[in-house]
């Protein structure tokens, strides 16, 4: 969670308001003495499919049925609607159709539409119709799947090392430094906490977590943030991912490989991440959305949202798309869902970042200026607990990024034993890595204290972790704050006994 924090680069002349009222453009980053954002227009072709979302201006199934009238009055398709929230995923042919969208009978109800892609679909809609896959450029997502499903996921398998299949929890040295061993004395977690995993997908006969995924809570996003439960859509097809993700939050106490954080309790195989790597944002809201809606306690987001590794207030498909994520999580918080998500593993210190360019990485990255209404989704949003990650000797790990009010708590994403694909196991690192430790804290957290709100887990997750003093980094980086809070270790290092004795 974004804590307050300075603006980001020098104060120059006051942002134009950029149109702000254009297609819902929010003007809060306008009212800053920042730079405006670089924009990145989205060029939608007559004749080429684009995927758009469309958020009504209130959160209610009959704005949301106005707004659903207003995407079919300027020649879109409805391909998924969450009137709990207000939000339309829509695709078209027209080229105009945002401006359509805002001048049309319906503009009365529309909050902010956006172009969620740089480039066409291949899902939803015919290919024929939607043009050529895209594939994802090869830049840095985030360690394993932090930067987005896409990041992490890229970076932990430039750092995975296969080991032979035996129990190995002896080695798992992350346990120990978060003190889950310890905890695990005293409980696994209770059954009845469910932690939705939102990934690449989860193995779920992988003999470590044969009996911990409920086929029943499971579903695939990835159809165009349409939910799929059928097993054969959220089973992986391209990524271990998801696997070795679930196996750090709940690998089962079997006798089998390794011991996860939390083994008593549930997992949900969330499917967000596509075949080609990538989170668009109707994938996570729909992910979201569906882990609200059934009730889950907690999920972990080890990724960023595509196609932006930052995604902006002041430029109005960023903002609308952004919007619409934001909007899904609120939700779910408010249906009992605390979230933890990666901090990213691009090496950068998040509370004065002012550049980016690696996005959009649909297409083709432009060197771009930021400010700090451009955030890392979902890592930088209210109600996500965001976490950075160390090593074995609880130094700040060389890619993890980091930041004053930006970190909330550190955990072990440096060369992490768990579970992969084809029933095997590997060591992966990545802020991916670390993000799950905490979401099993914070499962063991909420099955001793059902009752415990998402605000006050998230502030008890911060509260309960032990404080670590800046530490140093072969990267060079400047790690400022006292040791009860700092930018590498936020409020210190996530700690499962206090999670199970604290209270």
């Amino acid at each position: 969670m974004r804590h307050p924090r300075p603006a980001r680069g020098l104060a120059v002349a006051s942002v134009a308001v950029l149109a702000a009222t254009t297609f819902g453009l929010s003007a809060s980053a306008a009212a800053t003495d920042e730079p405006s954002s670089t924009p990145v227009p989205i060029v939608t072709p007559d004749g080429e499919t684009f995927s758009y979302v469309v958020n009504a201006r209130h959160a209610n199934p009959g704005h949301t049925r106005l707004a659903e009238r207003a995407v079919r009055s300027a020649g879109g398709v409805v391909v998924q609607s969450w009137p709990e929230i207000g939000v339309v995923v829509a695709h078209s042919t027209n080229g105009s159709f945002r401006d359509d969208v805002v001048s049309g009978p319906g503009r009365w109800v529309v909050d902010s539409v956006g172009a969620t892609r740089t480039a066409s679909p291949y899902e939803g809609t015919p290919e024929e119709v939607a043009g050529p896959r895209a594939q994802r450029s090869p830049s840095l997502r985030a360690g394993a799947l932090t930067d987005g499903a896409t990041a992490d996921a890229a970076t932990d398998e430039e750092f995975d090392v296969m080991v032979e299949e035996d129990p190995r929890e002896n080695e798992q040295w992350d346990l120990s430094l978060i003190q889950a061993d310890a905890a695990h004395e005293l409980t696994d977690g209770s059954a009845d906490v469910v932690v939705g995993i939102l990934d690449s997908g989860i193995e779920a006969d992988h003999p470590d977590l044969a009996g911990q995924v409920s086929e029943d809570l499971s579903v695939n996003c990835t159809d165009a943030g349409r939910p799929d439960t059928s097993a054969e859509g959220w089973w992986p097809t391209t990524s271990s991912h998801g696997t070795h993700v679930a196996g750090t939050v709940a690998a089962a106490r079997n006798g089998t490989g390794i011991v996860g954080v939390a083994p008593g309790v549930t997992m949900a195989s969330v499917k967000v991440v596509n075949d080609e790597g990538y989170i668009f944002p109707e994938y996570a809201v729909c992910g979201f959305m569906w882990a609200g809606l059934q009730g889950m306690d907690v999920t972990n987001n080890s990724y960023y949202v595509d196609p932006f590794m930052y995604w902006c207030e002041d430029q109005p498909d960023q903002y609308a798309a952004k919007e619409a994520v934001r909007r899904a999580v609120e939700f779910s918080t408010r249906r009992g869902v605390v979230h933890a998500a990666a901090a990213g593993n691009a090496a950068t210190d998040l509370s004065t970042n002012t550049s980016d360019s690696s996005s959009p990485n649909d297409s083709e990255p432009v060197d771009r200026v930021i400010n700090s209404g451009c955030e890392d989704i979902p890592a930088e949003l209210d109600g996500v607990v965001t976490v950075s990650s160390i090593d074995a000797e609880a130094n700040l790990s060389s890619f993890s990024n980091r930041g004053l009010g930006e970190i909330d708590v550190a955990a072990p994403g440096s060369q992490i034993l768990s579970t992969v694909t084809g029933h095997g196991y590997a060591l992966y690192s990545g802020t991916s890595m670390a993000s799950p430790h905490v979401a099993g804290v914070l499962a063991l957290m909420r099955s001793e204290h059902p009752d415990w709100s998402p605000r006050f887990l998230e502030s008890q997750i911060r509260a309960q972790a032990t404080d670590h003093a800046c530490g140093p980094v072969d990267r060079g980086a400047e790690c400022v704050g006292s040791p009860a809070e700092n930018s590498f270790y936020g409020d210190g290092i996530t700690n499962a006994l206090r999670a199970v004795t604290d209270g």
